[in-house]
């Protein structure tokens, strides 16, 4: 990521904390807090390519990553892979900061 991340409409810095779905393998998230996540779906027709997912660029810690976040009973989920997880040490239960930036489609 180049610069900071929290500035513009489509940027976001939020804490969370990482939860764990277990389905048929486990996977990890962080809940988009309200407040941002009513302002990234007022820009999600901008942004999404299908299915209401909504792609980002997002770093927690030291570690850069792009991913879809995953509409969830009104709000969204940052899914969080082994990629991320793992340099950053992170299991369920942890508080971690993100910053986040919404990727729209270009014309």
């Amino acid at each position: 990521m180049d610069g900071d991340i929290g500035a513009g409409d489509t940027e976001f810095v939020f804490a969370g904390r990482v939860v764990e779905w277990r389905g048929p393998a486990p996977y990890y998230f962080v809940p988009v807090p309200d407040e941002e996540a009513a302002d990234i779906a007022a820009v999600a027709a901008l942004a999404t390519y299908g299915w209401g997912v909504i792609p980002v660029r997002a770093r927690i810690g030291g570690t850069a990553f792009e991913t879809s976040l995953f509409p969830k009973d009104g709000g969204y989920l940052l899914p969080l892979k082994n990629a991320v997880r793992k340099p950053e040490e992170l299991a369920a239960g942890d508080d971690v900061r993100v910053e986040m930036e919404v990727l729209l489609r270009r014309p």
